[in-house]
């Protein structure tokens, strides 16, 4: 199968059904073998921070959280061109579905930077740059959640997300940039492609278990709203009819 063949398969609901049983199982153990193999190294092994001691600990929550916050909302822009431009039908899915996820993530990312800076810079919260964004991009995905159930017509609501969602990426360079283009009690990014890492590898290393399976639990996630957002839409077809009652039986 091209690549061709394969991205107009996967804008077609029956073929994204029946094809994606299996990823939603791999990634759930994926999720929950790194998630959990992450969590203990990184809270019970790691050495403690040489300045901020114990407490350095939420980044395994936090970063996570917040680089899952970011990657939820460029999946629902890219969602966005998609149904714009092609009107490709997973993508008006992926746009219903995935906005709860990203605001969860969202929130936790600021809590858990709230319970983080409480002990490292003394207050629970400062409106500095990346801060300040993060708040932005919980509002837009409350945005995308209210702009859907405020237009009845389907169709209509989902170009207006769409809209919403594409013109709000641009706030993700402004999360990440923020460190670097104002003054800010914010530590810059963890892990850069161009650099290693600042930490030392007992670290860093359980935390990037962490970041894999929070992007193994994003994936379980999704994939498992899609199916059933599939159902749901195609519930009167006849494929899903002979799926149920064959040896496709979900």
């Amino acid at each position: 199968m091209t690549f061709k063949q394969f991205w107009h398969r996967l804008g077609s609901p029956k073929w994204f059904y029946q094809m994606s049983g299996p990823w939603q199982s791999a990634f759930a153990i994926l999720a929950v073998l790194l998630l959990v193999t992450g969590m203990a190294w990184g809270l019970a092994f790691a050495p403690p921070d040489y300045q901020q001691g114990n407490s350095f600990r939420i980044i395994y929550v936090h970063v996570p959280a917040a680089i899952l916050a970011q990657s939820v909302y460029v999946a629902l822009g890219a969602a966005g061109v998609l149904l714009l431009v092609w009107r490709m039908k997973m993508a008006q899915l992926v746009l219903e579905n995935l906005v709860g996820f990203g605001a969860w993530m969202t929130a936790l990312a600021l809590f858990s930077g709230a319970v983080w800076g409480k002990p490292t810079w003394g207050t629970w919260w400062v409106f500095d740059g990346r801060t300040t964004s993060t708040l932005v991009l919980l509002f837009l995905y409350f945005g995308l959640y209210a702009l859907r159930r405020a237009i009845p017509a389907r169709e209509a609501a989902g170009r207006a997300c769409a809209l919403l969602a594409v013109v709000g990426v641009i706030n993700i360079p402004v999360i990440k940039y923020s460190v670097e283009w104002w003054t800010t009690l914010h530590q810059g990014a963890t892990f850069k492609l161009t650099e290693a890492p600042a930490m030392p590898a007992s670290m860093w290393a359980p935390l990037l278990v962490n970041v894999l399976g929070a992007y193994c639990l994003f994936a379980a996630n999704l994939v498992a709203k899609l199916r059933t957002a599939i159902l749901r839409q195609e519930q009167g077809a006849a494929w899903v009819r002979e799926w149920v009652a064959g040896a496709g039986r979900p």
